[in-house]
């Protein structure tokens, strides 16, 4: 059981306001998700790559926006994005800016992006903070997050249970409040069907509506 005041269990619309109010900052919310990450993740496996130095400066650079909008005033501050500082986990087929993305395969081991995906550029602007990439099927081909090349990852409720997939890394994430928000995909039930069975929130847009550039 988590303290009360443990900043990884608020909503990432709690998290959003309390980052206005002043009542904690970026910085605390990334220190908190990946001290969180590092305590628990031995054993889920939810993740395949962590840039906490990135993270940070991300976060840094929202305490940044938020201390300027602070100065200008309550408009300022409303007007800023509702992701600013917020921490969001990426599945690890999202391409992001020199950064490993493997799509959960060796085939692609060691490859760095040479640019964002357009979800990751719109999450970027926005301000929003990424810890790392998530475990995944390989190549999304997979229900379960058992079949990928750097192994499986459990659910957070129950070890010995599979998180569902392909998203099944970025579900047990935000199940096990490594990041309030995850990025998944979804063709044939690949971020309802971990949702699932992670006891999360899975949202699949309309098709179209979301760029799949970078994916």
């Amino acid at each position: 059981m988590a303290a009360a005041t443990d900043l990884t269990r608020l909503h990432a619309h709690e998290m959003a306001r309390g980052l206005r109010a002043g009542d904690f900052s970026a910085r605390d919310l990334a220190d908190a998700h990946l001290a969180r990450i590092e305590a628990t993740d031995g054993s889920l496996h939810a993740w395949v790559h962590l840039d906490n130095e990135a993270a940070r400066k991300q976060a840094d650079a929202a305490d940044a926006s938020i201390q300027t909008a602070r100065a200008g005033g309550t408009a300022e501050l409303d007007s800023l994005p509702d992701l600013l500082g917020i921490p969001v986990a990426l599945k690890d087929l999202v391409v992001t800016r020199g950064q490993p993305s493997t799509a959960g395969s060796r085939i692609l081991e060691g490859w760095l992006s040479p640019y964002d995906a357009h979800i990751a550029e719109r999450l970027r602007a926005a301000g929003a903070v990424f810890p790392g990439k998530t475990n995944m099927d390989e190549f999304a081909m997979g229900s379960s997050t058992e079949h990928s090349a750097w192994g499986p990852t459990a659910n957070p409720w129950d070890l010995e249970r599979v998180p569902g997939g392909s998203s099944g890394g970025s579900a047990a994430a935000v199940a096990a409040y490594h990041t309030p928000l995850g990025i998944g995909t979804d063709t044939g039930g690949s971020i309802r069907q971990p949702a699932a069975l992670t006891g999360t929130v899975g949202l699949k847009p309309t098709y179209g509506r979301v760029s799949r550039f970078g994916i």
